[in-house]
């Protein structure tokens, strides 16, 4: 085996170290991609946050691969969406097999008009050193090797103890992001369990190195011939490294299986005798599907896998992390900068945990589909595969990982409820609730919609607005940018261009329609004509004013 050499990031003494003690707006426990990006969003918007992580590198093996469309649109919002993109391998297209025959074909995207593919395979030690960078150059204060030994509540926040090599420190935060991980000090430290459930069955992960025709697919077999009466999946990342994962049963040793000797047969056995390769990685791990009854806990805010977990099947565990990030970081900075409740950030814990229990749900039925656990469910699974060849209606059976989307927040205390039958069924993907869907854009920032979201709160409008509409929101106490489509936009207002039509057929609009996004990107609330009112009070809704 060969693994791969990790960067190594020196430790510097901070300043508390000389005095004792220091004191922050936002600590971040927790240097993975959702501590990362939680400390890009905040910089971003105004609070820089100090980042402490135990280690003083990267993930240690490829860990999480596929980040969805949705989350490289929150990365290209925080400056790293073209580097994880351009740096990772795309893909939409998957295949399932049963047996040696492959049962059908699916493709993610087969929209025109798309600036992200449905998917970027790249290794998670990829993804965190261009965050890392990002970070750094954002002026974030990240402090390596620096492990959270104790919590406790603190005057107006929580006094975090801080252990490093050049001794340890008390930092004072007014709140806290737990983003350590599902193996993290903060929930052992505040005596919080997660509740859920643990499969039994064990899965192999193997990372190998070598030049194959395989397309840039993703491959499930179910009993495949070279593995029979298990799964296999095969993905492929960056750098020629190709993702194996090999279902091995309840009974094994994972010990022993993670030992080359014993990969090594089980990918000859796959690729063929005469393929050359080099095994970089290899782990074992169960199944779990587990969440904390609650994410926020006075002024520490659990996300990622400190918060939830789930199967690795269907990528719903890096890109849900990433959004929690999202939807956290835009409430925690008005919250801190007093323009906000703290009551706002409640909508964090029940948006979130509606997120997990979704993923949760879609992973476990993923787990029971592909390991079957009585003999007649084991029967069911198989009619489906074998009906899948040639009926359509089938697929919708087949479960080999129902794959990362955004969650619908469609019951979200922050949104306005569309007027009555102002909306028709053509638009029910652009509800309150739900995340801004890009399209092609003419315009001065970009060309595509989402250039023009995430600063704070923007309305879009499909035609002109009134001359003071536009001053009236930017000067507003909660800012709200403007954007006018094919439209004279009155200062501060952006005018932008639809140039295929496709943004208004996304929208379902018609002349006068507005839309009015969260920073998170989110749509909050629509009109089918401007009324200055109504997109005070929906901001101030979504703000969490009484």
């Amino acid at each position: 085996m060969n693994p791969r050499v990790n960067p190594v990031y020196a430790f510097r003494p901070p300043p508390e170290l000389a005095a004792g003690r220091g004191r922050c707006t936002v600590a971040i426990v927790g240097a993975g991609p959702v501590g990362l990006v939680a400390a890009l969003d905040l910089a971003q918007r105004g609070i820089r946050a100090v980042l402490l992580d135990d280690d003083c590198t990267v993930s240690v093996g490829s860990r999480a691969i596929c980040y969805a469309k949705r989350t490289l649109e929150i990365l290209n919002r925080l400056g790293c969406g073209e580097a994880v993109a351009s740096r990772g391998v795309q893909w939409s297209v998957g295949r399932v097999f049963f047996g040696n025959a492959q049962a059908y074909r699916f493709d993610l995207q087969d929209e025109p008009g798309q600036r992200w593919p449905a998917f970027v395979n790249l290794q998670q030690y990829h993804l965190e050193e261009i965050l890392v960078d990002r970070a750094v150059a954002a002026g974030v204060d990240v402090r390596w090797r620096s492990e959270v030994t104790g919590v406790v509540p603190a005057q107006d926040g929580m006094r975090l103890r801080v252990a490093t090599p050049g001794g340890s420190y008390d930092l004072d935060a007014d709140w806290v992001i737990a983003a350590d991980g599902t193996r993290g000090v903060m929930r052992r430290l505040l005596g919080i369990e997660t509740q859920g459930q643990v499969f039994a069955d064990r899965f192999l992960i193997a990372d190998v190195r070598m030049r194959s025709s395989f397309p840039t697919e993703r491959w499930f077999w179910f009993d495949p011939p070279f593995h029979p009466g298990q799964s296999v999946l095969l993905h492929r990342q960056g750098d020629d490294v190709w993702r194996v994962d090999f279902q091995l049963g309840p009974d094994v040793d994972p010990e022993a299986e993670r030992q080359p000797e014993r990969i090594g047969p089980r990918l000859r056995a796959m690729f063929g005798a005469d393929v050359d390769f080099e095994l970089a990685w290899a782990s074992v791990y169960t199944f779990r599907c587990q969440r904390m009854a609650r994410f926020v806990h006075g002024r520490v805010i659990f996300a990622g896998d400190a918060a939830h977990l789930v199967s690795p099947f269907g990528a719903r565990g890096a890109n849900s992390g990433m959004q929690d990030a999202d939807n956290l970081a835009w409430k925690l900075a008005l919250v801190a900068q007093g323009r906000a409740p703290e009551r706002l950030l409640e909508s964090y814990d029940r948006e979130r945990t509606r997120a997990a229990d979704e993923n949760i749900l879609h992973s476990t039925r993923a787990t029971d589909f592909i390991s079957p656990k009585t003999p007649v469910a084991r029967l069911f699974r198989n009619a489906a595969l074998e009906l899948a060849r040639r009926h359509p209606f089938a697929r919708r059976l087949v479960n080999s990982g129902r794959l990362s989307t955004p969650t619908a927040l469609l019951d979200s205390p922050l949104s306005t409820a569309d007027a009555a039958v102002e909306f028709d069924a053509r638009a029910a993907g652009t509800a309150p609730g739900m995340a801004a869907v890009d399209a092609p854009v003419a315009g001065p920032r970009g060309g595509w919609l989402l250039d023009y979201l995430g600063d704070g709160f923007t309305l879009l409008s499909f035609g002109a607005l009134p001359g003071a509409a536009a001053a009236l929101l930017g000067h507003a106490a909660i800012y709200c940018g403007t954007v006018c489509v094919e439209a004279e936009a009155p200062a501060p207002a952006l005018r932008i261009e639809d140039p295929h039509a496709l943004l208004a057929q996304r929208y379902a609009a018609r002349p006068g329609t507005c839309y009015l996004f969260r920073p998170d990107q989110h749509v909050c609330a629509r009109w089918r004509a401007f009324d200055a009112h109504a997109v005070q009070a929906a901001i101030a809704r979504a703000t969490g004013a009484p």
